[in-house]
């Protein structure tokens, strides 16, 4: 009996020591698993981070190669669009602007639209520049000359009660080929006349523009031979 129970308290004990042996080896077996597993995702994040990092760099190479688009500056042929505010004598005498909900004035750059000293001040500005130009008579609509004011007959105009000074009319040249601008600056009612003036109206005065260039583009493509 003794015996028996020797062999099997010696087969209990190996048993277990099996069983803890299984057990121990389970364990190295899990906690390998799991250093397997953290290594994998170490990798894994590192990996990861590098291919951001390699991307941030291929794209700011792709942006120093880019080339830098030049902001577009007014130049002959281009279609420049402004606004603008005229003084003359520090009072405002017109107002191109979008703040009074007005169409900004576009113009093709040395058509002759503008006053040449106007072009010549914004020529190579940028689009969103300002710039204040002065120009004196000179280089504007020149002085006052007397020789175009003349004497007219108040009856052309219905009678000297349907007219006053400072009142424009637009009348034909002496040709009959054009339309002039025409400004009575006085009325004579004693002797029925009234003096008319075909100077410009801004003649004689230094002009002050306030001008800020809104956009500058090229001019439209055109169709060729066989295009719409």
């Amino acid at each position: 009996m003794v015996g028996g129970d020797a062999t099997q308290s010696l087969d209990s004990h190996s048993h277990e020591t099996h069983s803890h042996e299984t057990h121990s080896h389970e364990t190295d077996s899990h906690e390998t698993d799991s250093h397997e597993t953290d290594s994998h995702e170490t990798h894994s994040h590192e990996t990861h981070a590098h291919d951001i990092a390699m991307k941030e760099r291929d794209l700011q190479l792709e942006l120093q190669r880019a080339p830098v688009r030049a902001p577009a500056r007014v130049g002959a042929g281009k279609y420049v669009t402004i606004n603008y505010t005229l003084r003359t004598n520090g009072a405002i005498r017109h107002i191109r602007s979008a703040v009074w909900g007005d169409e900004p004035l576009e113009y093709v750059h040395g058509s002759g639209r503008l006053l040449p000293a106007l072009e010549r001040a914004l020529e190579g500005k940028v689009e969103g520049e300002r710039l204040v130009v002065t120009l004196p008579p000179e280089d504007a609509y020149g002085e006052r000359d007397k020789g175009l004011q003349q004497r007219v007959p108040v009856e052309q105009f219905g009678g000297a009660d349907q007219v006053e000074a400072g009142m424009c009319f637009l009348a034909q040249s002496e040709d009959g080929r054009r339309a002039e601008n025409v400004m009575i600056t006085e009325v004579n009612e004693e002797n029925g006349f009234v003096i008319v003036d075909t100077n410009h109206p801004l003649a004689g005065m230094t002009l002050e523009f306030d001008v800020t260039v809104v956009r500058v583009r090229d001019a439209p493509a055109t169709g060729g031979c066989g295009k719409a």
